[in-house]
């Protein structure tokens, strides 16, 4: 059974990178004592990103998610995690005949494109830098596969471009004129393309969420700083940008917090929910 929330309390929904983490990937030691102070008194933690679950699990451990009941909703909404009982709560995966399609695509397209098995990434014979950054923000291992097709026999929450900054958006737009009406296809940084199933986003995974848990949009603080963090941010009863956001992450924004290196998050929480308890 997953957790349940009072009326009363506050759901905040945090992006990883960008928002919760500073530029050295880290967590500082403010932000984190302002989140252990919301959920000490019943409010809920939501790590919504577009990383796996597994890349996800050393931060909601260090938030100490499983002891307060807090969610994991990864592949940028495709997996939602009860943190508190392990449990996935909620699941969508790419239309299994897409998926050799992707991969065909990316190859014309000379970008990379990445997956997730259990043991961490998997990709084509084709390594590049950012593949290798994605390794690194996750801490998994990344296992290329010279016939990574007859490989994929499991479903998958979603796939990764990879892109130089400068063509990623001509190489997004390829993928969404060939299967847009199949998949969700959005930019989280400059170079990388979030391909997911359709309908999917961070937003309809809160809404899926609101529902499981007996709580509501006017209720939950969105954060975020990435093109794929605008719909939850609409979505959300307050949406909140990182002063580092993209431009047009900020122009949708109710409000712009300080930047990630500047705990902006603490700055939310000690100003929108910390105080409303005083």
């Amino acid at each position: 059974m997953s957790t349940k929330i009072g009326k009363d309390k506050k759901v905040l929904v945090l992006d990883l990178d960008g928002t919760l983490t500073n530029s050295q990937k880290e967590i500082t030691d403010r932000t984190l004592d302002a989140i252990m102070k919301m959920q000490e008194q019943g409010h809920k933690i939501v790590i919504a990103t577009g990383r796996p679950t597994p890349g996800a699990e050393p931060v909601a451990k260090k938030l100490k998610l499983d002891k307060f009941g807090g969610f994991i909703a990864a592949f940028n909404g495709g997996q939602i995690t009860d943190c508190g009982t392990g449990e996935v709560i909620y699941q969508q995966t790419l239309p299994e005949d897409i998926v050799p399609k992707l991969f065909k695509l990316a190859e014309e397209l000379n970008i990379g494109l990445v997956s997730y098995d259990r043991t961490g990434i998997i990709a084509a014979d084709r390594p590049d830098k950012y593949i290798d950054l994605e390794a690194r923000i996750n801490h998994l291992p990344v296992s290329y596969k010279k016939n990574i097709i007859e490989y994929i026999d499991f479903p998958l929450n979603k796939c990764l471009g990879t892109a130089e900054p400068e063509v990623a958006p001509e190489k997004e737009q390829a993928f969404k004129e060939r299967f847009g009406d199949r998949i969700n296809v959005s930019r989280s940084e400059p170079f990388f393309i979030e391909i997911t199933p359709k309908g999917i986003d961070k937003a309809a995974s809160l809404e899926h969420l609101c529902e499981i848990i007996g709580s509501s949009r006017e209720n939950m603080i969105a954060c975020g700083d990435g093109f794929n963090d605008i719909s939850m941010i609409k979505y959300a009863g307050v949406g909140v940008a990182m002063a580092n956001a993209q431009e047009e992450v900020k122009a949708v924004a109710d409000y712009i917090t300080a930047s990630n290196d500047e705990d902006g998050v603490a700055q939310v929480i000690y100003e929108m929910i910390l105080k409303e308890n005083d």
